[in-house]
C-alpha cells in the first residue's frame, strides 16, 4: 500500500515538474497585418530577451505563467501572460499599436488671404501693408504728376504697420522634447543602475521603458533634477523587482 502511494506522489511530482519546464515559444509581431522588425521580446520571469527579425518573427524560452513584454520605440508597450494552452499552440500572434507622433516644431507663415477679426485696427494694418507691397512691386510707366496713387492715408498706414511689427510673430518654434530615457541616462551613470539599483546591464533598457510608461516621468522632463530623478528611479525599481 505504501508503495502505491509513493508511486502516485512520484507521478504527480513528475507531471508538475514537466509542466513547469521551459519550452521554446515561436511567434510573430505585427502592426495592421505588417511585420515589425527589431521589437524586443522580454521574459520577465527568466529575464531572457529576444528580438524580432525582418519578418516580425521571434523565438524565446518560456513556460506557463511567464509574462512576456513587447517593446518597440515606435509602438506602445504590450504585456501578455502565457497559459498552457497558448504554449501548446506555440504560434503567438502579437499586434502592437503605433504611438501618436509628437510635433517637434510648429512654423506659422503669413498668407495673403486675410479675414477681418475682432481687432480691426490690427487686421486693417495687414491689408494696408499688403496694398503697399503690391503697389511697390508693380511696374510704373509714364510721367509722375505729384499725386499719390490709391489716395491712402499714410499717417494711418504708418501707425497700423508700427502696431503690426509689435504684435506679429513670424515663426513660433517649440522647444525640442527630451526623451525620458535620454534624461535618465544623462542624470545617472551606469554605475548607479548596476550597483545601487542592482540591475543587470541587459535589464537597464527594459527598466527605463518601464519607468517611461509611468505618467510621473513626464513631470521629471519639465523639472529636471538629479535627486528627484534618482528618487523616482529607486521607487520604480521596487515595483520592477516585484514583476
Amino acid at each position: 500500500m505504501i508503495k502505491i502511494y509513493s508511486s502516485i506522489i512520484l507521478l504527480f511530482v513528475y507531471q508538475f515538474g514537466f509542466s513547469q519546464t521551459e519550452k521554446l515559444i515561436n511567434g510573430k509581431v505585427l502592426h495592421e497585418q505588417f511585420p515589425i522588425e527589431k521589437v524586443e521580446v522580454a521574459n520577465f520571469s527568466s529575464k531572457k530577451v529576444a528580438v524580432t527579425n525582418a519578418a516580425g518573427e521571434f523565438s524565446i524560452m518560456a513556460k506557463a505563467g511567464d509574462e512576456l513584454i513587447f517593446i518597440s520605440k515606435d509602438h506602445d508597450i504590450k504585456k501578455i501572460v502565457l497559459d498552457q494552452k497558448t504554449i501548446d499552440k506555440n504560434n503567438l500572434l502579437i499586434s502592437l499599436i503605433l504611438k501618436p507622433e509628437e510635433l517637434k516644431e510648429v512654423i506659422i507663415t503669413k498668407t495673403p488671404s486675410i479675414k477681418l477679426g475682432t481687432d480691426k485696427a490690427y487686421e486693417q494694418g495687414k491689408l494696408d501693408q499688403l496694398a503697399v507691397e503690391k503697389s511697390a512691386r508693380s511696374l510704373k510707366t509714364g510721367v509722375y504728376n505729384g499725386s499719390i496713387e490709391n489716395g491712402m492715408d499714410l499717417m494711418r498706414i504708418g501707425g497700423m504697420i508700427l502696431k503690426l511689427f509689435i504684435k506679429e510673430k513670424e515663426v513660433v518654434k517649440g522647444t525640442p522634447q527630451i526623451e525620458f530615457k535620454q534624461l535618465a541616462k544623462s542624470s545617472c551613470d551606469q554605475k548607479f543602475y548596476i550597483e545601487t539599483l542592482k540591475l543587470k546591464p541587459d535589464q537597464i533598457e527594459l527598466f527605463l521603458e518601464f519607468c517611461d510608461a509611468d505618467p510621473k516621468s513626464k513631470t521629471l522632463l519639465e523639472n529636471s533634477n538629479v535627486l528627484s530623478m534618482m528618487d523616482f528611479l529607486s521607487s520604480k525599481n521596487i515595483e520592477f523587482k516585484k514583476l
